[in-house]
């Protein structure tokens, strides 16, 4: 048993954290008690759940698979841990080699949700957990960590009827690494929502403005394609009538 938390313990929680002093006293039949996995606002362990939808549904076996999947290949990451969730469905574990901030781990986890929407919903980062493996007494069934290539054989069950044997619990992780500073940095740069392109500035087109009329004419007649710094007053009275404006003149010149 020392040996399973101390796997724990190097792949999902802080050093001296109350979690990990607390999972150093459970016992081999512990039930499934909430951990607090972050410390004064940081985390090492990302849990990425895959619950199972409407009767009949085992896809989110498939979706698991397409994410721990495409975290490697994308990201260079180490294969996750996998666990089956004494209520059903699994649990995609992320282990951090360093502790990040919550709003960081948000960000990466609401990242994977725009880089795979169809396998993983957007969700809030679980700081609080029950750690495999352990028993859920109102279950009655057990949340244990599990062969990745035995996971399809899962998806139809809520947990398993009987306590996992610890060695095999201890087989599962021990080969497990962390995903380095680096690598996650790299991630979180890469998963960064890309910025709304800026609107276009409207263009606003001056309306075209009659020609001046050539001098000496009177017949009251608009000119097209009117410049107005070749208009006269009148011409710009007659282009304004020709519009049903009134113009007004309140600007008085100063007198000399």
């Amino acid at each position: 048993m020392e040996k399973l938390i101390s796997e724990l313990i190097r792949l999902y929680l802080l050093p001296d954290s109350p979690a990990a002093r607390a999972l150093a006293q459970r016992a081999g039949g512990a039930p499934c008690a909430d951990l607090e996995l972050a410390l004064d606002g940081r985390t090492r362990a990302i849990p990425i759940p895959f619950r199972k939808g409407a009767p009949g549904d085992e896809g989110h076996w498939d979706r698991l698979c397409s994410v721990a999947n495409g975290l490697q290949a994308e990201f260079g990451f180490p294969p996750p841990a996998v666990s089956v969730a004494s209520r059903g469905g699994y649990v995609l574990w992320l282990s951090l080699a360093e502790g990040v901030s919550l709003a960081q781990a948000q960000r990466f986890v609401d990242g994977l949700a725009r880089l795979w929407p169809d396998a993983l919903p957007a969700a809030a980062v679980a700081t609080a957990v029950a750690l495999p493996p352990c028993l859920d007494a109102g279950t009655g069934k057990w949340a244990a960590f599990i062969h990745p290539g035995m996971g399809a054989s899962f998806a139809d069950e809520s947990g398993l009827d009987m306590a996992p044997p610890v060695a095999g619990q201890v087989a599962f992780l021990e080969g497990l690494d962390s995903i380095a500073v680096e690598a996650f940095q790299a991630a979180l740069e890469r998963l960064a929502p890309v910025p709304a392109a800026p609107a276009a500035p409207a263009v606003v087109t001056a309306p075209a403005v009659p020609q001046a009329a050539p001098a000496g004419r009177g017949d009251g007649a608009v000119p097209d394609g009117l410049l107005l710094k070749d208009a006269t007053i009148d011409d710009i009275v007659r282009w304004l009538h020709a519009r049903n404006i009134e113009p007004t003149f309140r600007h008085v010149l100063p007198r000399e």
